[in-house]
């Protein structure tokens, strides 16, 4: 919805914690250090002292944003604070276990299909510490693949001890679109901007490219190997 945002004629406020946020709006609160934008949302809310007017429905949409974007309050973000608002939330109703059930052991036949053809045909670039994972566009077909099916596959690569990033390439009708995820020190928010025209967090990270799977894949392990 960017472009409909972007010509929308009404005062733009955006609230986001990703780095270098694009400067569009006429409002801007920005905080990379925060664990997530709902979390961000929460404290907007609370300093308007308008909490009291917050139900379970909009503590459990919140609850969604934090949980997700923490990887269920595990990533280095995540602080007392986040733990904190996350336990205000349940407070004023949100059911957190519902949440997370929706979110994690709601799998289709299709999508667990499809999460095991990717770790069966998951690259390992032992000297590089790196996974790849990649979908063409007949593995669309093949799949019947939807709107979230390859939400989190990833993420599986950063499983094994020794890898330090996982990357997965999806391949879209005029575009690969590329997902990074990293252990530790290793910023794939700069390796994104630098290589493919992306962006996001240190150890989370989209990307594009124009080129073909397979020339997108080599571009990747060439400048890796560089």
């Amino acid at each position: 919805v960017g472009e409909l945002v972007e010509k929308a004629k009404g005062k733009k406020v955006m609230i986001d914690h990703h780095q270098q946020p694009d400067d569009f709006a006429d409002f801007t609160i920005s905080d990379t250090s925060a664990s997530s934008t709902a979390e961000m949302v929460y404290e907007f809310i609370e300093s308007l002292e308008y909490q009291k007017f917050m139900d379970g429905d909009i503590g459990e949409a919140l609850y969604c944003g934090i949980m997700t974007d923490t990887g269920s309050f595990r990533f280095p973000s995540t602080t007392a604070r986040t733990h904190r608002v996350a336990g205000k939330l349940i407070d004023n109703g949100a059911d957190h276990s519902m949440v997370h059930r929706r979110i994690y052991d709601s799998n289709t036949k299709r999508r667990l299909k499809l999460l095991g053809y990717c770790l069966l045909n998951m690259e390992v670039l032992e000297e590089k510490n790196t996974a790849i994972f990649k979908i063409t566009k007949s593995d669309h077909k093949t799949f019947n693949i939807q709107k979230g099916d390859t939400e989190g596959i990833v993420n599986y690569g950063l499983s094994m001890p020794k890898i330090k990033s996982s990357v997965f390439f999806r391949e879209d009708k005029n575009i690969v679109k590329i997902s990074f995820r990293s252990k530790d020190d290793y910023d794939v928010n700069k390796f994104a901007r630098a290589h493919f025209n992306g962006g996001g967090h240190k150890n989370a990270a989209g990307g594009m490219s124009k080129d073909s799977l397979e020339k997108a894949i080599d571009k990747f392990k060439s400048v890796i190997n560089g």
